[in-house]
């Protein structure tokens, strides 16, 4: 039986890397430290490694409660404590009397300086004004001294410590909904109320995402699991399928965040 089977086609690749990793701390008894993983990476990693007693695999992201996280890949005879994340929290300093900072802005100008996505992981924000952002210690210089401005309101960044990061607010909810197939374009339609008709430009635009991964294609097949978002839209997971319906519809159960 083939691990590949358990996951998508153009997953398939960072499966190799994960494997890759599991071998050289199993065979070659060495330390692997990831950049930061979305959760679905996280997850194709605790799936892949699993109950492995020959590779300790521990993950941070600053808090509890990061999206983003680093993984440690470990022997098992080998403790791993905060510090060996290498992370590096910033405070973002702007006129928050004057301008509103939004998260699309912050990760746009982060962006702009160059960086991979993976180079950084949460950037945060709360009703108060207050902006974080967590970043690899390998890049913080880079980051300190480059990011000068978000949007039009001038920065400055100061670290502070990795225990000051910000618990964000849990704003998911969960909804009901049915479907006639998994399409992209029509559990999207259902989720959001739409049309097909108005999802589709969305799609074709690129300006839909399944697992942090840009999807153009309407028939693409999503799975019990996947995260989507939708700019715009905000985000959703598909929690459960949970039956079929009378009309031989699929019956969802799925969480939408802000």
């Amino acid at each position: 039986m083939s691990i590949y089977q358990h996951f998508r086609e153009e997953e398939r690749t960072f499966v190799d890397q994960v494997l890759q990793w599991r071998e050289d701390v199993k065979i070659k008894h060495l330390v692997r430290l990831t950049d930061f993983l979305d959760p679905r990476q996280q997850e194709i990693a605790r799936t892949i490694i699993g109950n492995d007693d020959e590779v300790s695999l521990s993950y941070s992201g600053g808090s509890p409660y990061a999206e983003r996280c680093r993984l440690r890949l470990t022997p098992p005879y080998l403790e791993t404590n905060l510090e060996d994340f290498q992370l590096t929290l910033f405070l973002i300093q702007y006129p928050s009397k004057f301008v509103t900072i939004q998260h699309r802005d912050l990760l746009g100008a982060v962006m702009n300086m160059g960086l991979k996505r993976e180079k950084f992981g949460d950037l945060l924000l709360d009703d108060n004004g207050t902006a974080q952002m967590i970043v690899n210690q390998e890049i913080a210089d880079y980051v300190e001294m480059n990011l000068q401005s978000v949007g039009k309101a001038p920065v400055k960044l100061n670290r502070i410590p990795i225990s000051e990061h910000i618990i964000p607010k849990d704003s998911w909810t969960e909804e009901t909904t049915t479907a006639s197939s998994m399409r992209l374009d029509t559990i999207l339609a259902q989720m959001y109320k739409l049309s097909r008709a108005k999802v589709a430009p969305y799609i074709e635009k690129g300006l839909v995402k399944v697992n942090w991964k840009t999807i153009d294609r309407p028939d693409y097949v999503l799975e019990v699991g996947d995260y989507i978002s939708v700019r715009g839209f905000g985000r959703a997971r598909i929690q459960a399928i949970e039956g079929m319906t009378k009309k031989e519809k699929y019956r969802l159960r799925f969480g939408r965040k802000q």
